[in-house]
């Protein structure tokens, strides 16, 4: 038995494809590298909603429309966000919305507008509302930092929402499709998997790579921190994936993403130092297993050089996403069948448990 259902086949799915051993991630027919910095957030949008999920001709248009929709349901009940963290408040909101009827583009939309004002409530600041006329990247990141950004900040916000939308048959994506495969709708598939997301082993990765920054403080001193940490067993964040064999192909995209906030207030020189440092090691303490850096080491970065909070991570994570969640709930419910795995007993069989028990007994 695979464990951790490693290895077994539980979908067909047209959206994403992870190549662990080449180092690749294809969305529906292109290659991440040839979407992420040229492709808005809309546009992949509409590739992975394509012919399942109905959507206007101008998403753009119907993602702002839908913000203030949004907007408007969810300004009168911010006040109960009081003393949630951002992903709390976040799950909150979008667990009021209806399942039916089923707008997809309202419910990416409300994502987004969640995200921002639970952002903003968990810092006790007071929320913005949205801008029907921007794009939605550019909308989201003004929305949650309270300051419009500028053309650079927008794109590289705009290339970490399209390197997040979708990647293959994760354990959020997984929850959203056993969900739809029950008949629910499009509003409990989405809160589903965010209940999957809030998990530390799946979402909450990137926020501690800026946690070994802050430990290791100066570039000079990457080496000796990193094997140090090595030595005393502790996990090198940011490094390694339970898939790709090789480079996670989403790690370049954001790295080259940041480089271009270069000279800004950011730590991609230390960061630099700490990836360096941390492959020399590892392949010194762990010959033969290639651990190289993953999404969440340049996400760590980028975000922060953003300005967005450390417990804003999740949030802005799952904003992007609910773009893929929303396709494969979809894809998933064109099959028609509840997903229903099986399990393997490993229990005690009634006959040995009456012995034992006759046993002691006696």
């Amino acid at each position: 038995m695979a464990v951790g259902l490693d290895g077994i086949i539980a979908a067909q799915t047209r959206l994403s494809h992870v190549d662990g051993e080449a180092g690749r991630l294809i969305l529906r027919g292109h290659e991440l590298e040839t979407l992420a910095g040229q492709w808005r957030f809309e546009q992949v949008t509409a590739l992975l909603w394509r012919e399942l999920v109905p959507h206007a001709a101008d998403l753009s248009a119907d993602l702002g429309r839908g913000r203030m929709r949004a907007w408007q349901h969810f300004s009168p009940l911010l006040p109960t966000l009081n003393g949630m963290s951002a992903i709390e408040g976040m799950r909150f909101l979008l667990a009021l919305l209806p399942d039916e009827p089923a707008d997809a583009s309202l419910l990416l939309a409300a994502a987004g507008v969640a995200m921002a004002t639970s952002i903003r409530s968990a810092q006790n600041l007071p929320a913005l509302a949205p801008d029907a006329a921007l794009s939605h990247a550019a909308d989201l990141l003004r929305m949650l930092r309270g300051k419009a950004g500028d053309a650079a900040e927008v794109k590289a916000f705009e290339t970490y929402l399209v390197a997040a939308a979708d990647h293959g048959l994760n354990a959020s994506t997984f929850t959203a499709r056993v969900v739809a495969s029950t008949g629910a709708g499009l509003v409990s598939a989405v809160v589903a998997a965010m209940g999957a997301l809030k998990g530390p082993l799946h979402g909450g990765a990137p926020g501690p790579v800026l946690d070994m920054l802050d430990a290791v403080g100066q570039a000079d001193k990457a080496p000796a921190w990193i094997d140090a940490a090595i030595a005393r067993g502790e996990r090198l964040m940011g490094f390694g994936h339970r898939i790709y064999r090789v480079r996670d192909p989403r790690a370049d995209v954001l790295k080259a993403a940041v480089n271009a906030l270069r000279g800004r207030n950011n730590r991609i020189a230390l960061a630099e130092a700490v990836e360096q440092a941390g492959l020399v090691a590892l392949a010194r303490h762990k010959p033969g297993r290639r651990l190289d850096v993953n999404t969440e080491f340049y996400t760590a970065l980028l975000l922060e050089a953003l300005d967005i909070p450390r417990a804003g991570f999740t949030p802005v994570f799952a904003a992007a996403r609910t773009a893929g969640w929303i396709a494969h709930a979809c894809e998933q419910q064109l099959d028609g069948r509840l997903l229903r795995p099986a399990s393997e007993y490993i229990g005690p069989m009634p006959q040995a448990v009456a012995a034992s028990e006759w046993s002691e007994a006696g």
